[in-house]
């Protein structure tokens, strides 16, 4: 007794009903031909025969009264039958009317399950694979991530920080967030932002700085500077520059080592400015020339996925509400 097929048309649901059931009543058998009925038609007439008037109806439905009656009028010239008597004090249902009743609540019933389905359809649900350095993972990604989790909570964010072995061109991700713009393969790409670095040092470390008047700069500094294998790095090779041959006070091969060190006071260290300055660590030098632009790269196939874009959407939103202080303009913290 449920609807066979749902069609839509335009802003309007028909509803085909399966053919060969028994008859109920002499009207009412017409609706087992193959005909089409629209759905807000059966809607109105549900809510007349609910509230037992045209005006209750309208008000139900927020509709004018004259388009509840054009509706139920339209409905029995489908049915052709009178589902309806009208009398002064309002409308109540023929033996027709009655006898329809349980299809049209079927019908009712049919059409919240497909609006429920067509919901649950568009939630966003599945997993997203995303490369980032992981300084932006740790310190500005995962402890934003509540907020995505609370607008999808079926989404599974996969954060990946061993960017040097993570390709999009190979599809080793959907998605980064990176200071490197990526030269080839199929991919879109999107500046939100830039990293500022600066040169940090600890308080107990500058106040025991001594600075000869004839000293080029930095010459009686301690430096914490990075392995050969990350030589590659603009901070690295700033600081091969400036000791020129001369040994450092530690090599770390993270940047969570490099922060460590610096607030301990071991030496100065290239920073960005974002991690140093919560860390209470003081800026030498903040126009190094090596502030790098912070790039949004997305698998050009997978741009109009819905999961996808439910990322994209929190790391624009997430860099923009950040900008300043990834950037290290004054007053940002």
């Amino acid at each position: 007794m449920t609807p066979s097929l749902l069609l839509w048309s335009g802003s309007l649901w028909h509803f085909r009903w399966r053919r060969n059931i028994p008859q109920i009543g002499k009207g009412v058998s017409e609706i087992g031909r193959e005909d089409g009925f629209i759905w807000d038609d059966v809607h109105c007439f549900l809510a007349v025969a609910r509230s037992g008037s045209l005006s209750g109806a309208a008000e139900r439905l927020g509709l004018g009264l004259a388009t509840v009656s054009r509706r139920i009028q339209r409905f029995e010239a489908a049915m052709g039958q009178p589902l309806f008597t009208r009398h002064q004090s309002g409308y109540a249902l023929t033996s027709d009317g009655r006898a329809l009743m349980g299809r049209a609540e079927a019908t009712e019933a049919a059409a919240l399950s497909l609006r429920q389905g067509a919901a649950a359809q568009a939630e966003v649900a599945g997993r997203v694979r995303l490369a980032t350095a992981e300084n932006l993972a740790t310190a500005l990604i995962l402890p934003a991530l509540t907020k995505l989790r609370a607008r999808h909570p079926r989404l599974l964010l996969e954060v990946v920080t061993d960017i040097a072995t993570v390709n999009l061109h190979r599809r080793d991700a959907d998605i980064a967030l990176r200071m490197v713009r990526p030269e080839r393969g199929n991919v879109s790409v999107q500046q939100l932002g830039v990293l500022g670095f600066g040169l940090y040092g600890a308080p107990s470390c500058l106040a025991a700085r001594k600075v000869a008047p004839d000293a080029a700069p930095y010459d009686g500094d301690e430096f914490i500077a990075w392995s050969e294998a990350q030589s590659h790095l603009p901070a690295a090779q700033w600081i091969g520059r400036v000791l020129q041959g001369r040994a450092p006070a530690v090599v770390t091969t993270t940047l969570a080592g490099q922060v460590a060190a610096c607030a301990g006071g071991v030496g100065l260290a290239v920073l960005p400015h974002f991690l140093a300055r919560p860390r209470g660590l003081i800026c030498v030098d903040g126009d190094l020339g090596l502030d790098q632009p912070i790039w949004l790269v997305t698998q050009a196939d997978l741009a109009q996925s819905r999961r996808v874009q439910a990322v994209a959407i929190f790391l624009r939103d997430l860099v923009a509400q950040n900008r300043a202080a990834l950037a290290g303009q004054a007053g940002s913290g």
